[in-house]
């Protein structure tokens, strides 16, 4: 029986976050937070850098993002800590040679259909880390900041998580 209603458990908490998480219409909040972070141009230089930035700044928010347990908790800590991420950008373009600075804001933007690992986001109105570096003109580098699809470890490969599989993994070992 206790198989059973953790099975049932399961089944439910996956369609109800599927249904929770569809878009319906245009700047609907959905429970994916993104990271957009814009190079100045499209010169290798700040394309390069553009990557450099990124590993930093995905060093720094790792420790913080992966003890948010709700959308709100990831959108709280992100809005509250723009001001470290700016300081992180703006020490890798200067140990690198540039002039331009950073700036960094939760927005609310237009995003078109993106597939990470299996998971396809559609396109839609998506809230996001948006990372300028300079004038922010060039192609740029996205994931998703919550649930954490984006974080590595010490050795650079991509660890993908799913909430859904901690949740039931975090209910299943108390049962025991």
């Amino acid at each position: 029986m206790k198989k059973i209603c953790i099975v049932f458990l399961g089944l439910a908490i996956i369609i109800l976050s599927a249904v929770g998480l569809t878009l319906t219409e245009n700047n609907t909040r959905t429970e994916y937070l993104r990271i957009h972070i814009r190079a100045n141009s499209n010169d290798n230089i700040d394309q390069s850098v553009k990557y450099k930035v990124k590993e930093a700044v995905v060093e720094y928010l790792t420790p913080f993002i992966a003890d948010c347990k709700t959308f709100s908790d990831a959108e709280h800590l992100l809005t509250d800590r723009l001001g470290g991420i700016e300081d992180v950008a703006d020490r890798v373009l200067k140990e690198n040679g540039f002039s331009y600075t950073s700036d960094a804001g939760v927005k609310n933007e237009q995003f078109p259909t993106r597939k990470y690992a299996g998971l396809v986001l559609e396109s839609g109105f998506y809230d996001a880390l948006i990372i300028n570096l300079g004038s922010g003109t060039g192609d740029n580098w996205w994931c998703v900041v919550y649930p954490p699809l984006c974080f590595t470890e010490g050795n650079g490969n991509y660890v993908y998580r799913s909430k859904i599989i901690d949740i039931i993994n975090d209910f299943m070992s108390r049962e025991k």
